[in-house]
């Protein structure tokens, strides 16, 4: 009979060759999509290795944003140095800082080189996180502890500073630091404290802030302007306290056992 295909091709062979050959391309495309973000690797043996696997990086993709400005991606990230040896001599032996690795960024204190301009909202493009006295529109619930005003202690149990702010994320409609200014400074400095970092103690009227002492509140990344945090700020202060938990002591560098 003509035209009766199906009496001489196999319809469910071919069927399953044909998802075969639409998945390997799906997996394909997806494979090198997601080398659109911290590719290509560099190679800790010379500045002059690029490691990218297979398949190899696409083609450069240009995305327009709200707030104007252009983002490309991928896009070359350069080679940084890090300020570290290895504890031994072969590939992926651990590192030890040769400087203060909590300002360095190494290891839980790393940072990415993120775009020093604040994060805006997404309508009317004002920054995103920005402290009470700036916008009276947001306040602190009455049910919930007055940080304003309470004393800070590192996790040496020794006073650091005074809060005398706090900054709220416009969108998200929460706290995000609380503004501490610092104890015996010259002029008068004042440093941001993350809230997933610290403890409010209400019936002690004290802050706690266990993963950095009393004394190295005073190294915590500074701002370029009072009112306001840029995304590279923020990953920066975010880093210090995370390198806190692990460099901030010498015993927490030790093994548990």
């Amino acid at each position: 009979m003509r035209g009766a295909l199906t009496s001489y091709i196999d319809v469910a062979q071919v069927t399953l060759y044909a998802f075969w050959f639409f998945f390997a391309g799906l997996v394909f495309y997806l494979r090198r999509e997601d080398k659109r973000e911290g590719y290509p690797l560099k190679s800790d043996r010379s500045a002059q290795v690029t490691v990218q696997g297979f398949p190899p990086l696409p083609r450069p993709k240009f995305f327009y944003l709200p707030h104007g400005g252009v983002a490309q991606a991928p896009r070359d990230e350069g080679f940084e140095e890090v300020k570290a040896r290895r504890a031994e001599n072969w590939l992926g032996a651990p590192l030890i800082p040769t400087g203060d690795p909590m300002v360095d960024g190494v290891g839980p204190a790393a940072w990415a080189r993120r775009k020093d301009t604040p994060d805006v909202t997404f309508e009317g493009g004002k920054p995103r996180i920005v402290p009470l006295r700036v916008d009276p529109e947001f306040f602190l619930a009455t049910e919930d502890p007055d940080p304003l005003g309470m004393t800070v202690y590192g996790c040496d149990r020794r006073p650091a500073g005074t809060v005398v702010d706090a900054w709220v994320d416009r969108s998200e409609v929460i706290l995000r630091y609380l503004e501490v200014r610092l104890e015996g400074a010259s002029a008068a400095r004042t440093v941001l404290v993350p809230m997933n970092f610290l403890r409010i103690d209400r019936r002690r009227r004290r802050v706690n802030v266990r993963a950095i002492t009393s004394a190295q509140f005073a190294r915590v990344p500074g701002l370029r302007n009072p009112d306001e945090v840029t995304l590279l700020e923020e990953d920066r202060i975010l880093a210090y306290y995370g390198g806190g938990t692990l460099f901030a002591t010498a015993k927490r560098s030790e093994p548990l056992l």
